[in-house]
């Protein structure tokens, strides 16, 4: 029953009578005013839609409304903190950072941590990941049980990629990344940053860049970064890996080309299959099923 202690995750908090309304002008999740609903998924993009951050919000109850916190990463933190700042303007809000008050778990088959000065609740961007809670910092040591490869693992086993491992901040699109795949867009809410270019790919049908899980032939993993190459065509790079399987970019069309021609992938001289997650709505042609059976 694994709970991890997520030490490179960071906390950010939004304060004040207004700070419901004011992440949810910037970011690509919708937060209402309720103090009491589970975790959200989101983003803060450029305002050519490409994401700068990326976070778990939990929402807790303060003496002037919701106060927001934000589970992001942590070499990310200071300069997130003072992004928020730079769009706060005349806002009633107070961003400060609790990263040194304040610890990350993540955890599945276990009832999550309860108690005072924890907020908790299903891991927003997929049910099979488990929960996310906000601890103490004191007492994240007595909770955990399990290394943060475990949680790495299952999280690339599921398909679920994480910036800075399988993205690049300031590179990517949400499309890309599989924030619309996994709750991180709500494309029935008002105006944030970057919401134009957004919608225009989920419209349009243009997210042409995927991250999808793979399986190497060999159980040989390359580095990150690697690019993958359908004969002598690069079709994508590969992100973070875990037992013999990992996430990669990719073009679809030119994978979907690819599988057709009968062209084998590799990476680094690994031979490698790209499987199609459960969760996804999006067609990847040619590519498997996870568990090796077709994908319809």
């Amino acid at each position: 029953m694994p709970v991890v202690h997520l030490a490179d995750r960071a906390v950010i908090e939004v304060s004040g009578p207004q700070a419901a309304p004011f992440l949810d002008g910037l970011v690509t999740c919708d937060i209402d005013e309720r103090a009491d609903g589970p975790p959200l998924f989101g983003a803060l993009l450029t305002p050519q839609g490409k994401i700068l951050f990326d976070f778990v919000i939990h929402r807790v109850a303060g003496a002037e409304g919701p106060t927001l916190l934000l589970d992001a990463p942590a070499a990310q933190a200071a300069d997130l903190a003072k992004r928020l700042g730079f769009y706060k303007l005349r806002a009633k809000v107070a961003i400060a950072d609790r990263s040194a008050e304040r610890a990350v778990l993540a955890g599945w088959d276990t009832p999550p941590p309860a108690g005072e000065g924890v907020a908790a609740g299903p891991d927003p961007r997929l049910p099979a990941l488990g929960w996310r809670a906000i601890v103490p910092a004191a007492d994240a040591a007595a909770l955990e049980d399990a290394t943060e490869d475990a949680f790495h693992a299952r999280r690339i086993a599921l398909g679920v990629p994480e910036g800075g491992r399988d993205f690049a901040f300031g590179e990517t699109f949400p499309h890309e990344a599989l924030m619309d795949q996994l709750a991180g867009v709500d494309f029935a809410k008002g105006c944030y940053v970057g919401q134009e270019v957004v919608s225009r790919m989920q419209h349009r049908g243009t997210a042409r860049t995927r991250i999808l899980p793979a399986r190497y032939a060999d159980g040989v993993a390359p580095a990150s970064g690697t690019e993958i190459l359908a004969g002598e065509r690069t079709i994508g790079t590969t992100g973070s890996t875990a037992a013999g399987r990992g996430l990669v970019m990719v073009r679809l069309d030119r994978a979907a080309d690819a599988v057709a021609a009968g062209t084998p992938l590799t990476a680094g001289g690994h031979g490698l299959t790209l499987e199609r997650p459960g969760f996804v709505s999006f067609e990847t042609p040619g590519v498997v099923a996870a568990g090796g059976e077709p994908a319809t």
